[in-house]
């Protein structure tokens, strides 16, 4: 199967992105933050991602901190409405209990946590050492490993197919409503490909992202994500 023409493909995105701000018109910049609430939801959130979003269990749970607000939005509402499947959040998100303006406090206080890659370097054995500060900081570092595959030709082939929507450094894009790539886990990746290839996964129209993506062997996306592991170092 040959991939979509790159003006094609723009297109296409530009179409969904133009729905989905209409289907999502609730945004941070029409939002009155509360923090504390914020604080409150992420305290059952991190259950299961992490007290500062950092996902685990090898991907099982993904990186939620630092990823576009609206994208968190937009996702915590397709849970809710039923049309992203996936029980576990279901109870978390349905309206009753979670509506527009609760989602979007626990969308911006998770876009808010930065979330390092390396630990600074400290004399752990100087007389001012802070082990308590220490620890703080490694909660919030996380280096996800290196996947296997060819990072050059990954490199080449997301340069080609992936940078005009995630971006060069794999940070995505705040106002888009694009998730970033970098730091987020490689076996979680992987699961998200298959929900999309399989229309498990859809954006709001018919989705060419289906088609994109079956366009790629499984030996281009593993050096896909090789590169995309090493984004984050």
């Amino acid at each position: 199967m040959t991939r979509l023409s790159t003006l094609t493909r723009l297109t296409l995105i530009a179409i969904i992105l133009i729905l989905t701000n209409t289907a999502y018109a609730y945004t941070e910049a029409e939002h009155d933050y509360d923090e504390d609430n914020g604080d409150e939801i992420n305290q059952i959130c991190a259950g299961c991602h992490g007290e500062f979003g950092m996902g685990g269990k090898d991907g099982k749970y993904p990186r939620l901190a630092g990823m576009p607000t609206q994208y968190i939005f937009k996702q915590m509402v397709e849970f809710r409405e039923r049309k992203r499947p996936n029980m576990p959040m279901v109870e978390h998100v349905d309206d009753r209990q979670m509506p527009d303006k609760e989602i979007m406090d626990i969308s911006i206080f998770l876009n808010r946590i930065k979330l390092k890659t390396h630990l600074s370097k400290v004399d752990e054995t100087a007389p001012d050492f802070d082990a308590y500060a220490r620890l703080q900081e490694a909660k919030k570092t996380i280096q996800i490993g290196r996947a296997k595959g060819d990072v050059e030709k990954g490199r080449k082939l997301y340069q080609k197919e992936c940078k005009s929507c995630h971006g060069k450094d794999g940070m995505g894009k705040q106002d888009e409503a694009i998730p970033q790539l970098a730091g987020q886990y490689t076996k979680y990746l992987w699961r998200q490909i298959k929900l999309f290839i399989d229309q498990k996964r859809t954006h709001d129209i018919d989705d060419p992202e289906e088609e994109f993506l079956k366009s790629f062997s499984q030996e281009e996306l593993q050096d896909i994500f090789a590169y995309a592991s090493t984004l984050d170092d």
